[in-house]
Protein backbone atom coordinates (compact mmCIF):
# COMPACT_ATOMS: atom_id res chain seq x y z
CA UNK A 1 0.00 0.00 0.00
CA UNK A 2 1.49 3.36 -1.10
CA UNK A 3 0.36 6.64 0.38
CA UNK A 4 1.63 10.18 0.77
CA UNK A 5 0.50 13.04 2.98
CA UNK A 6 -1.39 16.03 1.58
CA UNK A 7 -2.71 18.74 3.91
CA UNK A 8 -2.81 16.21 6.72
CA UNK A 9 -4.71 13.67 4.61
CA UNK A 10 -3.39 10.33 3.38
CA UNK A 11 -3.62 9.92 -0.39
CA UNK A 12 -3.54 6.43 -1.90
CA UNK A 13 -1.76 5.62 -5.14
CA UNK A 14 -0.30 2.65 -6.98
CA UNK A 15 2.54 2.44 -9.49
CA UNK A 16 3.60 -0.51 -11.63
CA UNK A 17 5.59 -1.23 -14.77
CA UNK A 18 8.47 0.55 -16.47
CA UNK A 19 8.66 3.02 -19.33
CA UNK A 20 6.96 6.31 -20.11
CA UNK A 21 4.94 7.43 -17.08
CA UNK A 22 1.18 7.36 -17.60
CA UNK A 23 -1.12 8.76 -14.91
CA UNK A 24 -4.82 7.81 -14.91
CA UNK A 25 -7.31 10.11 -13.18
CA UNK A 26 -10.60 8.54 -12.15
CA UNK A 27 -14.15 9.40 -13.00
CA UNK A 28 -16.16 10.64 -10.05
CA UNK A 29 -17.37 7.26 -8.71
CA UNK A 30 -14.21 5.37 -9.64
CA UNK A 31 -11.10 4.33 -7.73
CA UNK A 32 -7.74 2.75 -8.51
CA UNK A 33 -9.50 -0.63 -8.41
CA UNK A 34 -11.56 0.37 -11.44
CA UNK A 35 -8.43 0.05 -13.61
CA UNK A 36 -7.47 -3.43 -12.43
CA UNK A 37 -8.58 -5.18 -15.67
CA UNK A 38 -6.35 -2.81 -17.66
CA UNK A 39 -3.14 -3.08 -15.63
CA UNK A 40 -1.46 -5.89 -17.58
CA UNK A 41 -2.06 -4.06 -20.85
CA UNK A 42 -1.14 -0.62 -19.53
CA UNK A 43 2.15 -1.74 -17.92
CA UNK A 44 3.70 -3.44 -20.97
CA UNK A 45 5.38 -0.23 -22.11
CA UNK A 46 4.52 2.27 -19.40
CA UNK A 47 5.10 3.18 -15.81
CA UNK A 48 1.44 3.18 -14.81
CA UNK A 49 0.43 5.49 -11.97
CA UNK A 50 -3.03 5.17 -10.43
CA UNK A 51 -4.41 7.68 -7.96
CA UNK A 52 -7.41 7.94 -5.68
CA UNK A 53 -8.21 11.64 -5.45
CA UNK A 54 -9.54 13.07 -2.20
CA UNK A 55 -12.87 11.42 -1.29
CA UNK A 56 -12.19 8.53 -3.69
CA UNK A 57 -11.33 4.91 -2.98
CA UNK A 58 -8.68 4.43 -0.30
CA UNK A 59 -7.72 8.10 0.02
CA UNK A 60 -8.94 10.07 3.03
CA UNK A 61 -12.21 11.95 3.14
CA UNK A 62 -11.89 15.73 2.97
CA UNK A 63 -14.86 16.35 5.28
CA UNK A 64 -15.54 19.91 4.14
CA UNK A 65 -16.53 21.60 0.89
CA UNK A 66 -13.78 22.28 -1.68
CA UNK A 67 -13.33 22.79 -5.41
CA UNK A 68 -11.26 20.89 -7.95
CA UNK A 69 -8.24 23.14 -7.50
CA UNK A 70 -7.53 21.06 -4.38
CA UNK A 71 -7.47 17.90 -6.50
CA UNK A 72 -5.03 19.63 -8.88
CA UNK A 73 -2.64 20.10 -5.97
CA UNK A 74 -3.09 16.44 -5.01
CA UNK A 75 -1.87 15.50 -8.51
CA UNK A 76 1.11 17.85 -8.21
CA UNK A 77 1.99 16.40 -4.80
CA UNK A 78 1.77 12.89 -6.25
CA UNK A 79 4.24 13.70 -9.02
CA UNK A 80 6.58 15.40 -6.56
CA UNK A 81 6.40 12.44 -4.16
CA UNK A 82 8.19 9.91 -6.42
CA UNK A 83 9.95 12.69 -8.33
CA UNK A 84 8.19 12.38 -11.70
CA UNK A 85 9.08 15.47 -13.69
CA UNK A 86 6.78 14.95 -16.67
CA UNK A 87 3.90 12.58 -17.31
CA UNK A 88 1.21 11.77 -19.83
CA UNK A 89 -2.19 12.13 -18.17
CA UNK A 90 -5.42 10.39 -19.09
CA UNK A 91 -8.46 11.73 -17.29
CA UNK A 92 -11.98 10.47 -17.74
CA UNK A 93 -15.00 12.65 -16.90
CA UNK A 94 -14.29 14.18 -13.45
CA UNK A 95 -10.65 13.12 -13.78
CA UNK A 96 -10.47 14.83 -17.16
CA UNK A 97 -11.66 18.07 -15.60
CA UNK A 98 -8.88 17.82 -13.01
CA UNK A 99 -6.41 17.01 -15.80
CA UNK A 100 -7.46 20.11 -17.73
CA UNK A 101 -7.04 22.32 -14.67
CA UNK A 102 -3.67 20.70 -13.94
CA UNK A 103 -2.53 21.40 -17.52
CA UNK A 104 -3.58 25.04 -17.21
CA UNK A 105 -1.52 25.49 -14.04
CA UNK A 106 1.36 23.04 -14.53
CA UNK A 107 1.72 22.59 -18.27
CA UNK A 108 5.46 21.99 -17.95
CA UNK A 109 4.69 18.75 -16.07
CA UNK A 110 2.49 17.35 -18.88
CA UNK A 111 3.90 15.29 -21.76
CA UNK A 112 0.62 14.42 -23.46
CA UNK A 113 -3.02 14.79 -22.46
CA UNK A 114 -5.88 12.37 -23.09
CA UNK A 115 -9.37 13.55 -22.16
CA UNK A 116 -12.19 11.01 -22.28
CA UNK A 117 -15.81 12.16 -21.93
CA UNK A 118 -14.65 15.47 -20.48
CA UNK A 119 -15.88 19.07 -20.56
CA UNK A 120 -14.18 22.44 -20.33
CA UNK A 121 -16.79 23.81 -17.95
CA UNK A 122 -19.68 22.75 -15.76
CA UNK A 123 -22.60 24.22 -17.64
CA UNK A 124 -26.22 24.47 -16.46
CA UNK A 125 -26.94 20.97 -17.84
CA UNK A 126 -24.21 19.33 -15.76
CA UNK A 127 -25.00 21.37 -12.66
CA UNK A 128 -28.63 20.20 -12.85
CA UNK A 129 -27.49 16.58 -13.18
CA UNK A 130 -25.31 16.99 -10.09
CA UNK A 131 -28.17 18.50 -8.11
CA UNK A 132 -30.37 15.55 -9.06
CA UNK A 133 -27.71 13.14 -7.80
CA UNK A 134 -27.49 14.97 -4.48
CA UNK A 135 -31.27 15.05 -4.07
CA UNK A 136 -31.41 11.25 -4.50
CA UNK A 137 -29.04 10.66 -1.56
CA UNK A 138 -30.82 8.75 1.20
CA UNK A 139 -32.66 6.37 -1.11
CA UNK A 140 -30.20 3.77 -2.47
CA UNK A 141 -32.45 2.67 -5.32
CA UNK A 142 -33.26 6.23 -6.34
CA UNK A 143 -29.57 7.14 -6.23
CA UNK A 144 -28.73 4.16 -8.45
CA UNK A 145 -31.50 4.98 -10.91
CA UNK A 146 -30.43 8.63 -11.07
CA UNK A 147 -26.68 8.06 -11.48
CA UNK A 148 -25.96 4.73 -13.16
CA UNK A 149 -28.20 3.91 -16.17
CA UNK A 150 -27.40 7.19 -17.94
CA UNK A 151 -23.67 6.37 -17.82
CA UNK A 152 -24.11 3.60 -20.39
CA UNK A 153 -25.44 3.52 -23.92
CA UNK A 154 -28.93 2.01 -24.17
CA UNK A 155 -27.58 -0.80 -26.34
CA UNK A 156 -24.89 -1.78 -23.81
CA UNK A 157 -27.27 -1.55 -20.85
CA UNK A 158 -29.85 -3.74 -22.57
CA UNK A 159 -27.29 -6.28 -23.78
CA UNK A 160 -25.77 -6.56 -20.29
CA UNK A 161 -29.09 -6.40 -18.44
CA UNK A 162 -28.33 -9.30 -16.08
CA UNK A 163 -24.92 -7.87 -15.19
CA UNK A 164 -26.48 -4.45 -14.60
CA UNK A 165 -29.17 -5.96 -12.36
CA UNK A 166 -26.51 -7.71 -10.27
CA UNK A 167 -24.60 -4.43 -10.07
CA UNK A 168 -27.75 -2.63 -8.94
CA UNK A 169 -28.35 -5.16 -6.18
CA UNK A 170 -24.73 -4.88 -5.00
CA UNK A 171 -24.49 -1.08 -5.07
CA UNK A 172 -27.83 -0.48 -3.37
CA UNK A 173 -26.77 -2.80 -0.53
CA UNK A 174 -23.27 -1.39 -0.11
CA UNK A 175 -21.89 1.93 -1.40
CA UNK A 176 -25.22 3.62 -2.12
CA UNK A 177 -26.43 2.77 1.39
CA UNK A 178 -23.22 4.08 3.00
CA UNK A 179 -23.36 7.57 4.49
CA UNK A 180 -19.54 8.13 4.32
CA UNK A 181 -19.53 7.20 0.61
CA UNK A 182 -22.53 9.37 -0.19
CA UNK A 183 -21.13 12.31 1.79
CA UNK A 184 -17.97 11.97 -0.31
CA UNK A 185 -20.03 11.88 -3.50
CA UNK A 186 -21.85 15.07 -2.55
CA UNK A 187 -18.51 16.84 -1.95
CA UNK A 188 -17.04 15.49 -5.20
CA UNK A 189 -20.13 16.47 -7.17
CA UNK A 190 -20.19 19.98 -5.69
CA UNK A 191 -16.45 20.41 -6.22
CA UNK A 192 -17.02 20.38 -9.99
CA UNK A 193 -19.58 23.21 -9.97
CA UNK A 194 -16.98 25.94 -10.45
CA UNK A 195 -15.02 24.07 -13.14
CA UNK A 196 -14.36 26.39 -16.12
CA UNK A 197 -11.14 26.49 -18.13
CA UNK A 198 -12.64 27.76 -21.40
CA UNK A 199 -10.57 30.96 -21.28
CA UNK A 200 -7.34 28.94 -21.06
CA UNK A 201 -7.86 26.13 -23.57
CA UNK A 202 -5.80 27.83 -26.27
CA UNK A 203 -2.84 27.84 -23.88
CA UNK A 204 -2.82 24.03 -23.49
CA UNK A 205 -0.29 23.45 -26.24
CA UNK A 206 0.80 19.86 -25.50
CA UNK A 207 -0.37 17.06 -27.83
CA UNK A 208 -3.89 16.15 -26.75
CA UNK A 209 -6.35 13.43 -27.66
CA UNK A 210 -10.05 14.03 -27.07
CA UNK A 211 -12.19 10.87 -26.84
CA UNK A 212 -15.90 11.49 -27.39
CA UNK A 213 -18.77 9.01 -27.51
CA UNK A 214 -21.78 9.11 -29.77
CA UNK A 215 -24.22 8.06 -27.02
CA UNK A 216 -22.76 10.06 -24.13
CA UNK A 217 -25.75 11.58 -22.35
CA UNK A 218 -23.76 13.18 -19.50
CA UNK A 219 -21.02 15.01 -21.40
CA UNK A 220 -22.52 15.34 -24.88
CA UNK A 221 -20.30 15.07 -27.92
CA UNK A 222 -20.58 18.81 -28.64
CA UNK A 223 -18.52 19.45 -25.52
CA UNK A 224 -15.63 17.33 -26.81
CA UNK A 225 -15.84 18.93 -30.24
CA UNK A 226 -15.46 22.33 -28.56
CA UNK A 227 -12.34 21.11 -26.74
CA UNK A 228 -10.81 19.82 -29.97
CA UNK A 229 -11.55 23.07 -31.81
CA UNK A 230 -9.95 25.28 -29.19
CA UNK A 231 -6.89 23.34 -27.99
CA UNK A 232 -4.14 23.98 -30.56
CA UNK A 233 -2.66 20.45 -30.76
CA UNK A 234 -5.77 18.38 -30.09
CA UNK A 235 -7.16 15.50 -32.10
CA UNK A 236 -10.70 14.18 -31.76
CA UNK A 237 -11.81 10.53 -31.85
CA UNK A 238 -15.52 9.65 -31.73
CA UNK A 239 -16.56 6.18 -30.61
CA UNK A 240 -19.87 5.08 -32.20
CA UNK A 241 -22.75 3.54 -30.21
CA UNK A 242 -20.87 4.15 -26.94
CA UNK A 243 -21.95 5.86 -23.73
CA UNK A 244 -20.19 7.92 -21.08
CA UNK A 245 -18.09 5.05 -19.70
CA UNK A 246 -16.11 4.44 -22.87
CA UNK A 247 -13.44 2.27 -21.27
CA UNK A 248 -16.10 -0.13 -19.87
CA UNK A 249 -18.07 -0.42 -23.10
CA UNK A 250 -15.12 -0.51 -25.54
CA UNK A 251 -12.09 -1.68 -23.52
CA UNK A 252 -10.02 -2.96 -26.47
CA UNK A 253 -10.68 0.10 -28.60
CA UNK A 254 -10.18 2.50 -25.69
CA UNK A 255 -6.87 0.88 -24.71
CA UNK A 256 -5.57 0.82 -28.29
CA UNK A 257 -6.35 4.48 -28.86
CA UNK A 258 -4.92 5.61 -25.52
CA UNK A 259 -1.67 3.62 -25.67
CA UNK A 260 -1.12 4.32 -29.36
CA UNK A 261 -1.41 8.05 -28.80
CA UNK A 262 0.77 8.08 -25.67
CA UNK A 263 3.54 5.78 -26.87
CA UNK A 264 3.91 5.98 -30.65
CA UNK A 265 6.01 8.59 -32.34
CA UNK A 266 4.24 9.79 -35.50
CA UNK A 267 6.08 9.23 -38.78
CA UNK A 268 7.68 12.23 -40.41
CA UNK A 269 5.97 12.78 -43.75
CA UNK A 270 7.62 15.18 -46.17
CA UNK A 271 5.15 17.09 -48.28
Amino acid sequence: MSTFSFQGKQIFYRAAGEGKPLLLLNGIMMSTLSWQPFETCFTRENRLILLDLLDQGQSDKYECEYDQSVQVEVVRALLDHPGVEKVSIMGTSYGGEVALQFAVKYLDRVEKLVLANTVARTNAWLREIGEAWNLAVGDPVAYYSTTIPVIYSPHFYDRRAEWMQARKELLTRTAFASKPFLDSMIRLTNSANSHDVTAHLADISVPALIIACEMDHITPIEEQRALARTMPNAQLVILPDTGHAAFYERPELFSSILLGFVNLQPPVIEL
